[in-house]
């Protein structure tokens, strides 16, 4: 009930959009939220095919651009790298945003001002309202949890967005396997 059904369809209006015009969907995540991309880049492939990548999928190229550059420019380098442009979003997930002030998750924040600066869309789904990315999201998902649990549950709530968006009428362009079985079976 905390999650904006209006926010859902935003951002699967936003999502299909991209889709229509051709752009790709680069999702970012650091700690859970890297897991959480590499799941979800399959998921907007294959539902809702939308050409969809993650910068931590590659893991040679992302530690040595750490190694190389530093952890704080890899995501930007490696959207630099993919031509990231007006066409295109970013999909982020993260607990609490990042935030150059506390410096937090500074990879994501200047991935997220380069594709401010790249005119491509962002949206997120995050469980603070003042990080960078709650800031600079075209559409912001905000999880509120209690402080105790802010992490589990804001991850979890993740997943369910996600999960929400290439299920989304508006947006998927086939079934999960297991929900086009059922629909077989009850024809």
């Amino acid at each position: 009930q905390g999650i904006e059904p209006d926010l859902i369809d935003a951002m699967a209006r936003g999502l299909a959009e991209v889709r229509a015009r051709g752009g790709r969907l680069f999702i970012l995540g650091v700690g859970g939220g890297a897991g959480h991309a590499s799941h979800a880049v399959n998921d907007f492939r294959k539902l809702c095919q939308i050409e969809s990548y993650a910068p931590t999928d590659n893991v040679s190229e992302l530690t040595a651009r750490t190694n190389d550059e530093g952890w704080e420019t890899s995501y930007t380098a490696w959207l630099r790298v993919s031509r990231l442009g007006p066409d295109d979003a970013v999909l982020a997930f993260s607990v609490g945003g990042g935030s150059r002030e506390h410096n937090v998750s500074v990879n994501l924040v200047n991935a997220l001002e380069a594709a401010r600066e790249a005119g491509a869309a962002i949206f997120g789904v995050v469980g603070a309202p003042g990080g960078a990315l709650a800031r600079l999201a075209d559409v912001a998902i905000l999880i509120d949890p209690p402080a105790a649990l802010r992490t589990p549950l804001v991850e979890s709530f993740q997943a369910v967005v996600w999960h929400a968006l290439v299920s989304h009428p508006e947006l998927a362009a086939r079934q999960g396997h297991w929900e086009a079985l059922s629909a077989r079976a009850r024809t």
